[in-house]
């Protein structure tokens, strides 16, 4: 029992503790401006038409029309941009994982666009990320269905406009803020659904790719926003990304360490048991009846 009402008392503390944590790994109120926040978002706008004579750069840097990419085929659309340091390889990372348990294959059955939101990134560090998530994926057929592209700035953000991809690139940092979440497209290259997050369901992605492949537009979704704002080299602090997964990760101690005390306590329950009418006695001693 004193082991349980140890572990009650650290899960006590976990909250308070918290507090400091997030003051230092948050910096100076100025860290995150909310100018820059505030035009941070992922808006949904079910059944818009993305612009398919925009052009991009492949993997070879040829300069590619994005319809080349919409034939008969759903579309998963990702804006992230290569040298990310951390939210769009999550991004990445989940749709690879996702993709792997699908029943539907990359390259045959849908497409997948991810679309660099930097301009300045090269052709060459795209075919870089392809290769290291092929790799990952682990199907032939991915290497002709998924597609690494970079483009001019007007071109990204006409196509980031039409999907309602807010973001913003912060010269100070030297990095973008934006949301994550990637959008699921009919072959005609209309907005189907919206897919929050870093982790995507399996039975999510599949339903809405056969939506889409039927030219279904879904609802709108309760949006869960995880934005991209980090590390700021000005301040040596660590912003908004952080502290939300933060928050986050003291949550899942405090359920985690709550359910652990529940089992304790209902085992140790069983273990000692009654003693009396129906009781159980310790191995090693005998059970006598005085009348």
């Amino acid at each position: 029992m004193k082991h349980i009402l140890r572990l009650f008392t650290m899960a006590l503390l976990i909250v308070p503790a918290l507090a400091p944590a997030q003051k230092f790994l948050s910096g100076p109120p100025n860290s995150a401006p909310p100018s820059i926040l505030d035009r941070v978002g992922l808006d949904q706008k079910l059944d818009a038409q993305v612009p398919l004579d925009l052009t991009f750069r492949d993997e070879q840097g040829n300069t590619i029309p994005l319809r080349q990419y919409f034939h008969g085929k759903p579309v998963v659309l990702s804006l992230v941009y290569y040298n990310c340091p951390m939210l769009c390889t999550e991004v990445l990372n989940g749709m690879k994982g996702v993709f792997r348990h699908l029943p539907m294959v990359v390259g045959k059955d849908f497409e997948v666009v991810t679309v660099s939101i930097d301009p300045t990134e090269t052709s060459s560090l795209a075919a870089a990320k392809k290769q290291m998530y092929l790799q990952g994926y682990e199907h032939p057929e991915g290497a002709s269905g998924w597609h690494f592209l970079t483009g001019e700035e007007q071109q990204i953000r006409t196509l980031a406009d039409a999907v309602g991809f807010r973001y913003v690139y912060d010269k100070q940092t030297k990095q973008f803020a934006h949301a994550a979440g990637i959008m699921v497209l009919t072959p005609e290259g209309k907005v189907a659904r919206y897919l929050y997050g870093v982790d995507y369901l399996i039975k999510d992605m599949r339903l809405a790719l056969v939506e889409a492949s039927n030219n279904t537009i879904g609802t709108p979704i309760d949006q869960v926003l995880l934005l991209c704002y980090h590390y700021d080299p000005a301040t040596g602090k660590y912003g908004l990304v952080v502290m939300n997964l933060l928050k986050i990760g003291g949550g899942i101690t405090l359920l985690t360490l709550g359910g652990f005390i529940v089992i304790m306590l209902r085992r140790e329950r069983r273990n000692r048991g009654p003693l009396e009418g129906g009781s159980t006695v310790p191995a090693g001693h005998s059970s006598i009846s005085i009348h």
